[in-house]
């Protein structure tokens, strides 16, 4: 029988806050030597994962989507809205100004191959693991998948 995502998960995941100061979350990331942090409500529902991703638009900027003039109109050959959601996490300095909303989740009865299925076709490196009531409960990363595999 396959392992559950309850079985193999981080429990008591790190969380911040959507006020959480960037420099802090930075900080815990480097510290704790992780790649992403859940980012909890009050009521502690998940509203977001900041992660190394997030963060590198801090370092290189962005550069403003190609356009060109016709007729005294400008013509954007790449979405002008993607640039502004970029700049924004680039000039941000809270963790909600720079965190991806609306994340993939997981329960924790799926199985490992549901969860590791999941994350290898969305290209995601974390899952928030929440309850029925829509709480965090754990996270599972990559290398807790890993971890297991090397364990059998």
């Amino acid at each position: 029988m396959s392992k559950t995502v309850a079985e193999v998960m981080t429990h008591e995941p790190l969380v911040v806050r959507r006020e959480t100061p960037l420099k802090e979350a930075i900080q815990t990331l480097a510290e704790r030597r992780i790649s992403g942090l859940l980012v909890v409500d009050d009521d502690g529902k998940l509203v977001g994962i900041i992660s190394e991703t997030d963060l590198m638009w801090q370092e290189t900027g962005v550069t403003p989507p190609a356009y060109i003039m016709f007729l005294d109109s400008v013509i954007y050959l790449q979405n002008p809205a993607t640039y502004e959601r970029d700049l924004h996490k680039a000039l941000g300095q809270t963790v909600g100004e720079v965190m991806s909303k609306n994340p993939i989740t997981i329960s924790p009865d799926q199985t490992l191959r549901e969860a590791a299925k999941l994350m290898h076709d969305r290209s995601i490196h974390r899952l928030p693991v929440l309850d029925s009531a829509g709480q965090v409960i754990g996270i599972l990363t990559r290398g807790d998948i890993i971890r297991s595999m090397a364990a059998e």
